[in-house]
């Protein structure tokens, strides 16, 4: 990543994500898909009812990892072998250390949550399995995400895009046994969901095995006990910043519970669509991170603002062309994951639209998020991310119980796009105030 064209090294590295990403979409979809057509509206809104729980644990593990990633990006750019083979062996010890105690405090909490959440009472018991079987999964997928996060910093993105392939085809086939054909429900979707991730992370490990520069010795786990706390000094501020923006979407979720199930319903339609719609933005952030940090690494700043404003060009084309699909194509997806008594569904789809509709606007808003957020943790600035996040989070309270006041429900709706501002503006302005410096 530190030679040759900064758009075309970072559209090459994204693609692989993208399709990767596609993947876990469509298995993240085929789960919602096959719950709401198979065991109907009831089990999707208990399904939607523990997302944002979801985003909250898995939130931990993918900001810590992405964190650690950091840290190996640089030291495979500036060529510091023995330091790098040092950083992924703490990785690994404080991945699966993390992972542990995430397991027990996510089990231990998650009735007591879902109670404070008002989650509705024909749904929560749903929710509750759908919940401890993903929880159970934590340190499989915590496994995924530090050995996927690696091989990415190392410049390799086509090895988690053939894992999230192989996942998705293995959860999707686990999902139409163990839903549609043993009617497990949502704790088929569930085990289904946690079994592929584990297939995706041994198949990543495998490709780690086979990398030179970090085939690892007993000694590279011991040496330098400080490069333990460099990983946490970067990881934290990045769980940190997905547990704000987690509480902030938990809030908005207590309030959307008070509209009832066929609300919670329409919402979580939409948000399974959230992925789709965000999917290139987090393959360009992943991109940016990676080419950010080595060229950190080989002190090539000038080519750092030159990739940042080549992502910023990729980034508003694609969300354009996702925003029109969107609006084009977006009621026909949304009637996927819908079944039901006909009044039912038509009152839940327009609900997901009208949602969809004003995300679709803004998208462009979201995808320059990313491409700030990731510079900064490129640059090893994990602090103004994890600011943006407060930011993010002070902003979808403050949209989620003051606009329904002003103008009904459809004020929730604009909860995420208040966030996505606030956050942008922080996290631009930090930007150019830190090349500043470099400069």
């Amino acid at each position: 990543m530190t030679a040759g064209s900064p758009g075309k090294l970072i559209i090459t590295f994204a693609i692989p994500l993208m399709l990767g990403n596609i993947f876990q979409q469509f298995y993240t979809m085929a789960d919602t898909m096959i719950v709401g057509q198979v065991v109907g509206v009831e089990a999707l809104a208990a399904v939607g009812a523990g997302d944002w729980l979801v985003w909250l644990v898995l939130g931990i593990m993918t900001g810590i990892t992405q964190g650690f990633s950091i840290l190996v990006s640089q030291y495979y750019g500036a060529g510091e072998k023995e330091n790098l083979k040092c950083a992924v062996a703490k990785s690994y010890i404080m991945t699966a250390l993390l992972s542990v105690i995430v397991l027990a405090v996510s089990e231990g909490a998650v009735y007591h949550v879902l109670l404070f959440l008002q989650t509705p009472d024909n749904v929560i018991d749903l929710t509750m399995l759908y919940l401890r079987l993903i929880f159970a999964g934590v340190p499989i997928i915590a496994a995924y995400n530090i050995f996927a996060a690696i091989l990415r910093a190392l410049g390799n993105s086509k090895s988690p895009l053939i894992a999230m392939t192989v996942a998705a085809v293995i959860n999707v086939g686990l999902d139409l046994l163990f839903v549609a054909v043993f009617g497990w429900g949502v704790a088929g979707a569930a085990v289904a969901t946690v079994i592929a991730q584990g297939f995706s992370a041994l198949y990543c490990l495998l490709v780690l095995r086979k990398i030179r520069d970090i085939r690892l010795e007993k000694e590279d786990f011991y040496r330098q006990p400080s490069m333990s706390l460099r990983l946490l000094k970067l990881g934290t501020p990045l769980a940190i910043q997905n547990v704000i923006i987690s509480v902030g979407g938990l809030t908005v979720q207590y309030v959307i519970n008070g509209y009832g199930f066929l609300f919670v319903a329409g919402f979580t339609a939409t948000n399974k669509l959230y992925g789709l719609l965000e999917m290139a933005a987090i393959s360009y952030g992943y991109a940016i991170v990676t080419y950010v940090g080595q060229n950190l690494g080989a002190r090539k700043i000038d080519r750092i603002r030159k990739g940042v404003r080549s992502s910023m060009l990729l980034s508003l084309l694609t969300s354009l062309i996702i925003s029109a699909a969107m609006f084009l194509f977006g009621k026909n997806i949304l009637s996927l994951f819908i079944s039901g008594e006909p009044q039912q569904t038509q009152q839940v789809l327009a609900i997901a639209f009208k949602y969809l509709s004003i995300m679709a606007a803004m998208l462009w808003v979201l995808y320059f998020l990313y491409v700030y957020r990731s510079a900064l943790q490129g640059l090893g600035d994990t602090l103004m991310p994890m600011v943006s996040g407060m930011a993010e989070f002070v902003m979808r309270i403050s949209a989620a119980l003051i606009l329904p006041h002003f103008i009904g429900q459809d004020g929730i709706f604009f909860a995420e796009i208040a966030a996505w501002s606030g956050a942008t503006v922080i996290l631009c302005i930090s930007y150019y105030v830190r090349m500043h410096k470099y400069h």
